[in-house]
This record gives structure tokens, sequence and C-alpha cells, in this order.
């Protein structure tokens, strides 16, 4: 890579020669050309002169600053070097602080920071290591292609990285973003939301891959080629107004539990999902999760204990069905007593022996009758 710009790095007393390369690719994100759409001509940006009305050389661009009543003073080259700015060369580090008191809205582009000459190397190795293992991060004020911006050190693994930071009142403040009145949230709504997050697993290398810029790309083959394009068909996910914030909360945690191949576990005290599973509300029915392979000789060992609850039912099914029959002929059997009506086999088969599986195979047989 080459250096797009070479100055000091002042700690204290001491001086690092250093050399800035660009940290991010901007070739690299997806970009588009105007066209005209009627013959699909490039329409391209031309340096036209307001007052003349003619295409000016780029030998015949400069500067200039438009004022606060929108005149513009021409300034050159010879100007802007003789600004009195001890950072037009040298970064001084003006303090160091945590990585976390930076707020996240003033970090703008960054910049590989390399000794430039080899007595720089073990001053840039010294800083790099003390901010290292202090957990610090440097600021300090740099005039870059121009302008004189803020700019915060850190180390990355063995390389230190310049971030260009805005200047506090660049940031826009936030009237008029928060939600119009108070808004309360109930304590089991945080705890579901937290039963959420902690669902939540690690990026995978697959999370972090451009998708759209591949997509893209299949399309322009596809249209050079003549063809359809070809795209997996992935799950749509559900959108639209949430209208019940708990079941949505449940819903996701299930979701993301089918995702890695877990199953469901049982509820929460607070009817939230628990840490091995989500929530099942009322009137759900239940879905079978896709198993990890890992778990198949558990699954194949639950299927004796389904297939006896399941027969359970049957016979439960089989007594109601005597039993109400001896009622009508007017006959009290003990059979009656024992399994009752409908309601009966209902208690009868929630309090058969057996494991979950058993209470899903009753849930679906009485479903079927």
């Amino acid at each position: 890579m080459r250096p797009t710009a070479k100055f000091s790095l002042s700690f204290g007393l001491v001086t690092i020669p250093v050399a800035a390369y660009n940290a991010t690719d901007p070739t690299a994100a997806v970009s588009f050309v105007r066209i005209h759409t009627a013959d699909g001509g490039r329409v391209r940006n031309q340096p036209v002169c307001s007052l003349e009305g003619t295409e000016v050389s780029p030998d015949e661009i400069g500067r200039g600053y438009r004022t606060d009543d929108d005149a513009v003073v021409p300034l050159t080259d010879d100007d802007l070097d003789a600004l009195p700015l001890p950072t037009a060369k040298t970064l001084t580090i003006l303090a160091f602080v945590a990585g976390g008191d930076i707020d996240p809205l003033q970090m703008g582009k960054g910049y590989y920071l390399g000794a430039d000459g080899p007595a720089a190397a073990k001053p840039y190795a010294l800083l790099r290591d003390t901010m290292e293992r202090h957990q610090r991060v440097g600021l300090g004020k740099i005039a870059l292609h121009g302008r004189e911006t803020l700019a915060m050190i850190r180390p990355v693994a063995d390389v230190l990285v310049m971030q260009v930071l805005l200047w506090p009142h660049q940031i826009r403040p936030m009237t008029g973003v928060l939600p119009e009145g108070e808004v309360k949230v109930a304590p089991n709504e945080v705890r579901a939301a937290e039963t959420l997050m902690d669902s939540f697993g690690e990026l995978s290398e697959d999370d972090v891959h451009d998708h759209y810029r591949e997509a893209l790309e299949e399309i322009v083959a596809a249209k050079l080629a003549h063809r359809e394009p070809a795209f997996e068909t992935g799950e749509e996910r559900p959108a639209g107004q949430v209208h019940d914030l708990m079941a949505a909360l449940q819903d996701s945690v299930r979701a993301a539990q089918r995702a890695r191949g877990e199953t469901e576990g049982t509820e929460g005290a607070d009817g939230t999902a628990g840490s091995g599973g989500g929530a099942r509300p009322a009137g759900r029915t239940a879905t079978k999760t896709a198993p990890r392979k890992s778990t198949a000789a558990r699954k194949s060992a639950e299927r004796q204990p389904a297939k006896r609850a399941a027969a359970g039912t049957a016979k439960v099914g089989t007594a109601a069905k005597k039993s109400a029959a001896a009622k009508r002929a007017g006959t009290k059997g003990t059979g009656t007593k024992a399994t009752g009506s409908g309601k009966g086999a209902e208690k009868t088969a929630r309090t058969a022996p057996g494991t979950a599986a058993a209470k899903q195979s009753t849930g679906r047989g009485r479903k079927a009758g």
C-alpha cells in the first residue's frame, strides 16, 4: 500500500515518525453509475463554470471558502500552509482515555499507522504495548487534507490505528427523536427480552458476508447471459406491526433456537422462555424442531415412552366411550368412576406417566378426535 500522508506522532517528548495508510477499501463497496435510460449512455459530472457556462479543466480548478452571506473567498495552497497550526505536521496526543468514553457517532475514517523508518520502530512498539497494557486510547489533533480534525489512536493487534473523529458540534442533537410521552415497559417484558438476547449466538462468517453484492453480481451475470437470476430461497421473516409484544418475544426465542437446531424447553416462572427453551403460549400448537445430530440417540430413546403414552391415550378413549354407553343405559359402573367422561379422560391422560413427548402425543390424540 502507498501512504496517503506522513507526519509525526508526539507522545510527550517522544516523537515517532509515522506513515498513514487507508484502512478501508472504498472500491469494495457496491456502487452504481448514472445512465441515460433511453440509450444506456453514461451520464457524467462535468465541471462547468457557473459564470461562463463552459467546462473547466482540472488545472484551472482551485478551492474557495463560502461565507455566511454566500460570498466565496478564493484560497490557495500557500494560504493554507501559512495557517498557524502545530498539527500540520505532528499529531500530539493530548490525553489517554478508556475506549468506551468515545461516542461511536464521532468515529470516521480509519488509517493504519506504520513506523516510518528503522529509528521509529522502538518508540512505536513502546506506545502500542503501553496502550494495550493499560487499555487506553490516545486523543489528539491532526491536519489532514487541508483541514484539522480530532483523531483517536488505538492499538489493533500489532498495529497502531488512527480513527478520525468528528468535532462535537458536528453531532446533531437528539431533539424530536425520542417517542412522545412516557413509555412503560413491564418487568416480565424486560425478562423476556433478556431471554431473547441470551438466545442469540455469536456472529458467524456467513453473518458478516456481503450477500447483497453477490446477489447483485448474479443479476448482472444473468442479464449478460439473457437468463433468469438463480437465487437460493430463504426463509422469509414475518413483518408488520407487533400487537402482542410478549408473544412476539417468545416466538423470537423459539425461532432462534430452531435456527441453531435446539429443542424447545419449558416455561419460566414468569411465562417467558427459560434458558433451555421457549414457552408455548396458550392456544398455540407445538411444532417439532430439527434435532441436532448429537441428540439423535436421546430422541431415539424417547420414542418408546411416546408410543406407550399414545397407547395409553387410546385405552383411555375406549374406556370413556364404554363408560358413556353404560351411563346412557342407566348403569353405574366402576369404569365410569375411574375414567369419567371426556373431562375425566383428559385428566387421566394428563396424569399418565411419560415424558414431554407423551404430552404432545396426548394433545395430538385429542385434537384428532
